[in-house]
């Protein structure tokens, strides 16, 4: 097996060499059970969570986890089973489950780990562990300056659901039958505020947040709770609207769900069902013709990188969209071997997927559309993957003359998928980078605005 240098435990986490002591001890008991093939994945994980409301301290939470997971082939019958007892009585009798689970089921010739020469075997530094020194007492202090940035922006903000502090940090180690054993440690930490708003027209709530690998990197809390306060206050008023048609701007922060809803179609699991209206489309034109979508795993410190995938295999920056056009699928092992085609090394999901910003920022965005529905909200999800048909609540602004008029609600947009990404117009380039997939803003043509 792959053996690394010892590598600096995480604060509060046991060293990575022990980790994978536990993953080779779980193979080699497994094998010595009869098991033909094995793989096992362990997690540790410590962090904290502190919420303060109304200036006063409501949550201190702290959090010290860890799991094992063992699967074992007989063939191709597999069988799984998990714990959180590393102790060698607790290996070997999880390794026994499932031993006895493989033993009773069906076989399946596509199952089985990841094949050898897909597997990592340099192992970039992704720069993703920054454990933050902090202790609970200095975190609720920042909880409570970030809910009164908000409290203070303003009278009508009378109420909060709270600022919160988190902190978290993990190592997971995987490993199999077939050579491969590595892992890496990987931190997240986030800043949070939702307030309450009210006046004559009635009440409203509105939240903002960052997140990043680094605490440093975190947006300063007097910002977050201004940004909380002031989306809130500006949804104060809002209005219904009469159903039609109209170009739709879904902000930065939501457009996010458009590119979940392509990946969930082009995912293997969803492909070999036939369960997708992307079924038989590679090389076909999916999205406007300036459209590019790719992967980026290997960037430093971003939220989805990774050296390789949950099997151990290599991942590598590509292009799932080319000037529109479908370049290929979102495959792990078996999902490859059931569509006859390689794993893409998206075991796990995918890693930083970006969607190539335009030359237009929010604001430029508003005036391109010049007349239309700006959403900054998604409610319920109504998106049937097989068909590709789209109806979600939302509510947002109208926007005329590419400025906003007035908040609405109470409404819901509906599409075909296949319709709203190829008439997408333009892509902000106000990229948020607080999430795994990396979108600014996008515009398209327009949709169907039901109302009253």
């Amino acid at each position: 097996m792959n053996q690394v240098a010892v590598k600096p435990a995480a604060e509060g986490l046991p060293a990575q060499i022990e980790l994978e002591k536990t993953i080779a001890n779980a193979i080699e008991i497994a094998t010595a059970s009869g098991a033909s093939a094995v793989e096992a994945a362990i997690s540790a994980e410590t962090g904290f969570c502190v919420t303060a409301r109304m200036g006063e301290v409501e949550t201190v939470e702290h959090n010290r986890d860890n799991g094992l997971g063992i699967t074992v082939y007989f063939g191709h019958r597999k069988g799984s089973a998990s714990t959180t007892d590393t102790s060698e009585k607790g290996i070997r009798s999880t390794v026994q489950a499932a031993c006895d689970i493989a033993r009773y089921t069906a076989e399946d010739k596509c199952a089985g780990p990841a094949d050898k020469e897909d597997l990592a075997t340099e192992f970039l530094d992704l720069e993703m562990n920054h454990p933050w020194e902090i202790d609970t007492s200095a975190a609720i202090e920042l909880a409570i300056e970030c809910e009164a940035a908000a409290l203070e922006y303003d009278k009508r903000i009378n109420n909060s659901e709270g600022g919160s502090i988190s902190s978290h940090t993990g190592l997971r180690v995987y490993g199999s039958s077939n050579g491969f054993l590595n892992g890496y440690a990987s931190s997240y930490h986030s800043a949070s505020c939702a307030v309450i708003a009210e006046d004559e027209s009635g009440m409203e709530r509105d939240y903002w947040y960052s997140s990043a690998r680094q605490s440093k990197a975190l947006e300063d809390m007097a910002s977050i709770g201004h940004k909380a306060a002031e989306r809130t206050l500006s949804r104060l008023g809002g209005q219904r609207l009469s159903t039609r048609t109209a170009p739709i701007l879904f902000s930065a922060d939501v457009a996010a769900s458009l590119l979940g809803h392509f990946i969930s179609a082009i995912r293997g699991s969803s492909l070999y069902r036939k369960a997708s209206f992307m079924l038989d489309r590679v090389d076909e034109q999916i999205f406007a013709e300036h459209i590019r979508i790719h992967e980026q795993p290997h960037l430093l410190g971003a939220l989805g990188s990774a050296p390789f995938d949950n099997e151990g295999v290599t991942t590598r920056p590509r292009d799932l969209v080319t000037d529109g056009v479908l370049n290929g699928y979102v495959l792990d092992s078996y999902s490859a071997r059931r569509l006859g085609l390689k794993t893409t090394g998206n075991a796990g999901g995918v890693h930083n997927l970006t969607i190539e910003p335009g030359k237009l920022d929010a604001q430029g965005l508003l005036k391109e559309m010049d007349t239309g529905l700006l959403v900054t909200e998604l409610m319920g999800s109504a998106v049937n993957g097989v068909t590709g048909d789209y109806s979600r609540g939302a509510s947002g602004f109208w926007v005329e003359g590419g400025k906003i008029q007035y908040p609405v609600s109470e409404i819901t947009i509906a599409g075909h998928l296949n319709d709203m990404y190829k008439n997408i117009v333009a892509v902000g380039n106000d990229v948020d980078l607080r999430r795994n997939t990396r979108t600014g803003s996008i515009l398209l043509e327009e949709m169907t605005i039901a109302g009253e």
